[in-house]
């Protein structure tokens, strides 16, 4: 069941459209991630949730409450919506202690000396904060700062969670710990997730579901597993993980030749009638989707070999295009200079002009 529902918004900033007709429903209890370049409309869409932007068209609902709507010009304002918010800063005030941190919110809607203290400390508990509770945000590493900001948030009992790039100032270390943190949190509480990053490995370890956008219009809504698996299209395969596209001519015969090679190939998965009559197209995979073969397959010659601990990493060049492939640390591949064959285990299909 939706909780949380975007009706036909739409956000415009001048003559750019920052967000085109966007429909969205997120569940109670939900992770769900936005993903995409930097402009293409996420973070104004989580702004326009929080209420830090209006709309220019559409509605924006969350349970049984209406927060926005531009066909009659209702807005309820950010700290009436209750909602908790982390941002990429970690907007933490040095002055005062990280149990005053927490407490502030709190302070502000004029809850009762109790409340207030039973409330910041379950918040310090749950983000391992409370033997820190007297001391300054400053005397903090970057995980304890963000974790001030999460306390901060979940004193509210939020029913709905807004981070924008929230982990991106962390180093790695501490970005891959602040994700199962903020996973646990989410299962402790239950509250639901709007989540905003442009780091897919993010967006795929803490998801439910994703959605990818580019230039303001949503190309791809689905669960971590089926966007990765299962592109809409060039622009999600291209951003999804890694990925080649190798611009390819195809033969009424159903073969394939490499612009600027002579190497032939019949695929394991044909392109479209279309793509076939069309005479070309972009062919789309996965570097780890890629095996080597002694006789046929594409023809290339390894450019570069890389280990990256348990995996090596090989650039070959096929008809002067590079295409990249990945195979474990153990499995036997060719070396710096070799001639080899591709086989592309699981190919995808595009147009070359998309």
């Amino acid at each position: 069941m939706s909780y949380v529902r975007l009706v036909n918004v739409t956000k415009r900033f001048g003559g750019v459209t920052a967000v085109d007709s966007l429909n969205l429903e997120i569940g109670r209890g939900e992770c769900f991630s936005m993903l995409g370049p930097s402009g293409c409309g996420k973070t104004t869409t989580l702004r326009m949730v929080a209420g830090f932007e209006d709309l220019d068209d559409g509605e924006i609902h969350v349970g049984d409450r209406l927060l926005s709507a531009r066909r009659n010009n209702y807005y309820l304002p950010p700290e009436k919506r209750d909602f908790g918010m982390v941002f990429q800063a970690f907007a933490v005030w040095p002055h005062l202690s990280v149990y005053e941190n927490v407490a502030f919110p709190l302070r502000i809607r004029r809850l009762s000396a109790a409340e207030i203290d039973r409330r910041t400390r379950e918040a310090l508990h749950h983000t391992s904060l409370a033997d820190v509770a007297q001391k300054s945000p400053d005397d903090l590493s970057g995980g304890g700062k963000q974790r001030v900001a999460l306390a901060r948030a979940l004193a509210i009992n939020p029913d709905v969670m807004l981070l924008d790039e929230p982990l991106s100032s962390l180093d790695p270390h501490l970005r891959e710990e602040m994700r199962f943190e903020i996973k646990d949190l989410q299962r402790t509480f239950g509250f639901s997730i709007l989540y905003v990053t442009h780091d897919q490995s993010e967006a795929m370890a803490l998801s439910d579901r994703i959605m990818v956008m580019k230039n303001g219009v949503v190309q791809q809504v689905g669960t971590p597993l089926d966007v990765y698996t299962n592109p809409a299209n060039s622009f999600v395969f291209g951003f999804i993980g890694l990925s080649n596209f190798l611009d390819v001519n195809l033969t009424p015969e159903g073969l394939v030749r490499v612009n600027g090679g002579d190497a032939r190939v019949t695929p394991a998965t044909p392109p479209s009638a279309r793509l076939v009559s069309a005479g070309r197209a972009a062919l789309a995979s996965r570097p780890s989707e890629i095996d080597f073969t002694a006789e046929g397959g594409l023809r290339g010659v390894v450019r570069r070999r890389a280990y990256l601990g348990e995996i090596v990493d090989y650039r070959i060049d096929v008809g002067g295009q590079e295409v990249r492939v990945q195979k474990g640390r153990r499995a036997p591949g060719p070396a710096e200079g070799d001639a080899c064959g591709l086989v592309f285990l699981r190919p995808h299909w595009y147009d070359p002009a998309a």
